[in-house]
């Protein structure tokens, strides 16, 4: 057997293809996935079973989408899977989850699988047989997957050959995995984590009952249990045991990508597709609430510009995704880590816009605020991307004397040159806040302190969005992509300012007397000019998403 796993293939569809794509799910809230039936599978927290098949039938094969053409798929890339995601999304997140789920339970196989190994477990899926489940997560290890537990210990046979494995153990909080027609579990053999495909019905394998959620209650999320379960040295993904961590890491930056643009989706239908239509229409003191921009600039318009800036930068990850190769897993994590934060804020904030319908299931948006709170836990919860974003990119900073930051800060300046109205100069000047603020920290060893990790990666996150954002705006300049791009760098420098701030100042470690020495030469009163305009800015924004809903 040949191993020709390495990163995701690349490439993807032209736009026209992608668009095909993406009006095929929208086609789908019209008649199998209609708001009705959605909320009725929440409700009763109902698993769409033959809903789901019936998105993987040759009628539909929405499947066929991320899986690449030489196995019967249409070779999707980053971008096209991001598209599709974010669409289904809107409609459910519940239905969203399933999915994903068996994207991400294809992908040890596309990435370490042999070619034996792709025909026949990527054919079935192509050919729409197969729900898969991802199973790596157990109770104990949580997103350490170099703490698994479950064992797969080697079988020989009378000549010392070896024919396959046993495995024994157990998973948590596998979505699917109550369904799957087979998962791939990670497993530890003698020579470390190795990824093998289990199918449904094995002895000794048990799919148990779905957990009572919080929230995507259209998905199924299963404990697994595997006892003496043998599975045949075939069924071990790869040529060698051992990669189940490599193969992992090469597909974390696609797969948070995803879960990216599933908040994203559901973010963007609690407030487009119900807290904006609701305001445009919703007469209070003589008028639309659209037209009260207290209202619209408090509940609205930021979530709209963070949702707006969180989707250039998931595409403009994704198009990298699809052009290099790279495993991109920093940038994913920042994009997950941003945007299912700013859902979640949004879903929240858009309950609040509804009033009392805001609370009551007929409308919608409460079942989404329970919905989008799980991309913040799940593929790496918040605190889990914080860790990785801080610690790589702090150790990127260094190694590179400072490049990494400063060369984004002089890009930044060079976009200024192009267009002086897209918030580009204030995040120069962001960029270059972070970056003296990791030296400051690495040479007071202050990045011993969890909480100044943590806050390193809100910087992090917020100025390379940032920069997508700006990217985006000097690329296309029309007037709301511009104020879009200005607003979004306020929130920025705000940001910025502020946990400078508490690293310079917040430990005792640190002497008063260098704590007070250092501040003022980060110039943070040069961010407050940022906030010039932002009124009027948020005012332009809340006329023209307005005047689109009218």
């Amino acid at each position: 057997m040949t191993d020709t796993g390495s990163h995701r293939p690349q490439g993807g569809l032209d736009e026209e293809t992608r668009q095909m794509v993406v009006d095929t799910v929208r086609q789908l809230s019209k008649r199998l996935l209609t708001k009705k039936a959605v909320l009725e599978w929440d409700r009763d927290e109902i698993f769409p079973e033959a809903a789901v098949r019936e998105m993987l039938s040759p009628e539909i094969g929405l499947q066929l989408l991320f899986i690449p053409e030489a196995y019967g798929g249409m070779g999707g890339g980053a971008m096209d899977c991001c598209a599709v995601t974010r669409e289904m999304s809107k409609i459910c997140l519940g239905v969203g989850t399933a999915f994903f789920a068996i994207q991400l339970g294809s992908d040890p196989i596309i990435v370490g699988g042999t070619e034996a190994q792709k025909e026949r477990w990527l054919g079935a899926v192509a050919e729409g047989h197969s729900l898969v489940a991802y199973a790596v997560t157990e109770a104990e290890a949580g997103s350490n997957l170099a703490s698994l537990k479950t064992k797969a210990e080697p079988v020989m046979d009378d000549s010392g050959t070896l024919t396959g494995y046993r495995i024994n153990g157990s998973k948590q909080f596998i979505s699917t995995g109550g369904y799957a027609d087979f998962v791939t579990v990670l497993a530890q053999t003698p020579e470390g984590p190795t990824f093998f495909v289990v199918e449904k019905g094995t002895q000794g394998f048990d799919q148990h009952k779905g957990e009572e959620k919080h929230g995507i209650r259209a998905s199924n999320t299963s404990p697994l249990t595997f006892t003496d379960v043998y599975v045949p040295v075939e069924n071990m993904i790869g040529d060698a045991p051992g990669k189940g961590l490599k193969q992992s890491n090469q597909v974390f930056g696609y797969t948070r990508l995803m879960v990216a643009a599933m908040a994203l989706g559901a973010g963007e239908a609690a407030l487009e597709g119900i807290a904006i239509p609701y305001a445009h229409e919703r007469i209070q003191f003589g008028g639309p609430l659209s037209a009260k921009k207290g209202y619209t600039n408090k509940l609205i318009v930021p979530h709209w510009v963070n949702l707006r800036a969180a989707a250039a930068h998931i595409e403009a990850i994704a198009r990298r995704i699809d052009s290099e190769d790279e495993d991109f897993q920093v940038e994913g994590s920042i994009a997950k880590l941003f945007t299912s934060e700013a859902a979640n804020r949004a879903a929240d904030d858009a309950m609040q816009a509804l009033g009392g319908y805001g609370y009551i299931s007929e409308f919608g948006v409460e079942k989404i605020k329970r919905d989008v709170k799980i991309t913040c836990i799940y593929e790496g919860t918040s605190e889990i991307q914080q860790n990785i974003i801080s610690t790589f990119r702090w150790k990127k900073t260094r190694k590179t004397k400072g490049a990494f930051y400063e060369e984004m800060a002089n890009g930044l300046d060079g976009l200024h040159g192009d267009c002086d109205r897209s918030g580009c100069r204030t995040l120069a000047v962001c960029a270059r806040v972070l970056n003296r603020t990791i030296d400051f920290a690495h040479e007071n060893r202050l990045t011993r302190h969890q909480q100044v990790m943590f806050a390193l990666a809100d910087m992090m996150a917020h100025v390379e969005v940032g920069e997508s954002m700006a990217r985006l705006a000097v690329n296309e300049p029309d007037e709301i992509n511009l104020a879009t791009a200005r607003v979004f760098a306020n929130s920025c420098a705000r940001l910025v300012s502020e946990k400078a701030r508490l690293i310079v100042m917040g430990s005792d470690v640190v002497a008063a007397e260098t704590a007070d020495q250092f501040l003022p030469s980060l110039d943070l009163p040069a961010l407050e000019g940022s906030y010039r305009g932002l009124i009027d800015d948020m005012d332009r924004i809340a006329d023209r998403i307005f005047e689109r809903a009218s």
